[in-house]
């Protein structure tokens, strides 16, 4: 029996999802059979897995030092085998300028932005609405703000907790469409319908704040692009396992009718609210079997 150590929690601003994502990825391993042990991830977690050795680690951990590469380089020196990206993937995808420099090389369309200094935008620099404003290194949204035209709020207005340097793009109205990459192939598109004012961490994990829409209502055409784009993001950052890409289509009635890449998420929510187990299951594949793929798909040197 093949044992496999769940790592979730940790301290980033996602632990409480991760934990959720932990346990529901848990309990589905060990109803399939696999010995499975749970770790809320601390400071000592080398120490502990040095001690536990398992066959493979599933990394159910969500933001940073479980998203980032971090603890991806600390399995490839142990030599235990873990699901999702490997060390470069990982960083490359947390990073969002350095993401958004490797969609734009390979053609996709991402929002206009730049990277601005606390210093800068205190000094009164501007960006013109409507406008987000984003961490370089967060998942979740966590940190994410939306300044749209005619508001009474600036830059300058926005509280910030998240380092000396922001990124600020202009914002792209439209739809939410986001897409599950599982290896080698893109398993379908889902449309997000936020009750609130836009799918923010609440939204994604509490149950009745989007309207979830799979598959997308999309035409062909679009359905297969924005699938292509999911997949071309994937590679392009050396993606392994599962990962989810998210994108807004502007399809307003003054709008471009164009796909935009806003991020790609290697470490995607597993929760019973999340995305792609749900575009997974209408793909076939049920979250048992989801996770068995994961775990069956470890390896190093990812």
């Amino acid at each position: 029996m093949k044992h496999v150590a769940v790592l979730m929690g940790g301290w980033s601003a996602e632990r409480e999802v991760s934990l959720l994502s932990g346990e529901a990825c848990a309990d589905a391993l060990a109803r399939v059979g696999y010995q499975v042990t749970p770790i809320d991830v601390s400071r000592d977690i080398a120490e502990t897995l040095s001690k536990l050795r398992p066959d493979v680690c599933f990394n159910a951990l969500h933001g940073r030092y479980g998203e980032d590469g971090t603890i991806q380089g600390m399995l490839e020196i142990l030599g235990i085998p873990y699901t999702h990206s490997g060390v470069l993937a990982s960083a490359l995808a947390m990073d969002k300028p350095a993401a958004k420099t490797l969609f734009e090389d390979a053609g996709l369309r991402c929002a206009e932005g730049r990277v601005m200094t606390r210093k800068e935008i205190l000094e009164g620099a501007d960006y013109p609405a409507p406008l987000v404003i984003k961490p370089l290194n967060e998942g979740s949204s966590v940190g994410v703000t939306i300044l749209l035209e005619n508001e009474n709020r600036t830059l300058q207005d926005v509280p910030w907790t998240f380092g000396n340097e922001v990124l600020v793009e202009t914002y792209i109205p439209g739809r939410e469409i986001q897409v599950a990459v599982m290896g080698d192939e893109a398993l379908g598109a889902v449309e997000i319908r936020p009750l609130g004012r836009f799918y923010d961490y609440e939204a994604k994990y509490t149950s009745g704040k989007a309207e979830h829409l799979m598959p997308a209502p999309l035409d062909k055409n679009q359905y297969d692009e924005v699938l292509e784009m999911a997949l071309t993001a994937h590679r392009v950052l050396g993606c392994k396992g599962v990962s989810r890409a998210d994108f807004r289509l502007n399809d307003t009635p003054e709008g471009d009718g164009n796909f935009y890449i806003l991020e790609t998420n290697t470490q995607p929510g597993m929760t019973e609210f999340s995305l792609v187990p749900e575009i997974a299951g209408y793909a076939g594949i049920s979250f048992e079997d989801l996770v068995r793929w994961m775990v069956e798909d470890a390896t190093c040197d990812r």
